[in-house]
């Protein structure tokens, strides 16, 4: 189901890791199912579009202008960069978003960029031109394990094919290894997706990473048991995972601190033997 709602919260959040803020939410909710999605723990099913996308653009203005940002940072050299796409996957619903007004905004702007991550290669973004003004981030993780937590996107390959023609469109983009999780043959498929990466990348001294190992939640995981205990097999391993306070109050569990430790280190070491010309921008 898809609401059109007038947003009331203006509120801008910091987000300091894939952005620097959080814009107030064009879209609340997500048509996909994704077995570790945060949205569906708080929404599990439909979708709200604001209506009132001027308001939420000149909260963003307003923002951008009176909140002093030290640049050059890691999200951007330059800019003030603004997640537009927090609560949702901005490409999968971009026909019920103003969406041309929306990157018009940022394309404009002398401070303002948007940036989204995305599970979906939408053609229809190609056929706008915005200046380098938006970023996307392309979620990948190896197709096998998509095929199971992802199911209905756009395929891996799919996702990493595009890179190319979107810079050469006019975007900025990233890729966000995310969430990466743990599982007895995670490096051999880590390993395929980066050679990937190297194979069909063109442009790589542009293209960053992120990449962020899972975060879990009690709640979804009982309503995984019954909707997808394949997937939550591989998502709640309490012996590996211990529990954490999110940034925004949630209470949530993740792999245990040294055990993280020692992921990251493999991880890191793995993606700069195969594909350091990829930035990791962070990692946690």
């Amino acid at each position: 189901m898809i609401n059109k709602v007038t947003r009331r919260s203006m509120e801008i959040k910091p987000s300091g890791r894939s952005t620097d803020f959080i814009s107030p939410s064009f879209g609340h909710g997500c048509l996909y199912n994704c077995s570790y999605c945060y949205m569906k723990r708080n929404k599990p099913k439909g979708l709200s579009i604001a209506q009132n996308t001027g308001d939420l653009l000149t909260a963003v203005n307003n923002h951008a202008y009176f909140t002093p940002v030290d640049k050059p940072n890691q999200t951007h050299a330059e800019y003030t960069t603004y997640d537009i796409s927090c609560n949702e996957d901005f490409a999968l619903h971009l026909k019920y978003h103003d969406w041309e007004n929306i990157f018009e905004f940022f394309r404009t702007h002398p401070i303002a960029m948007g940036s989204f991550a995305t599970k979906y290669v939408n053609p229809k973004l190609i056929e706008y031109d915005p200046e380098g003004k938006i970023r996307i981030r392309f979620s990948l993780m190896p197709q096998h394990m998509a095929d199971i937590h992802e199911r209905g996107t756009s395929k891996i390959i799919d996702r990493i094919k595009a890179i190319n023609a979107f810079i050469d469109a006019g975007y900025d983009v990233h890729v966000n290894f995310s969430p990466v999780i743990f599982t007895g043959t995670w490096l051999d498929d880590y390993k395929q997706l980066f050679e990937m990466l190297n194979d069909y990348v063109e442009y790589k001294e542009q293209v960053l990473a992120e990449v962020i190992f899972l975060t879990h939640n009690e709640n979804k995981h009982k309503f995984n048991l019954e909707t997808m205990p394949k997937a939550e097999a591989q998502l709640w391993r309490p012996l590996l995972q211990e529990p954490k306070i999110s940034q925004y109050g949630g209470r949530n569990i993740r792999y245990k601190r040294h055990i993280k430790r020692e992921l990251i280190n493999q991880f890191t070491n793995l993606h700069d033997n195969i594909i350091p010309w990829n930035k990791i921008r962070y990692i946690f």
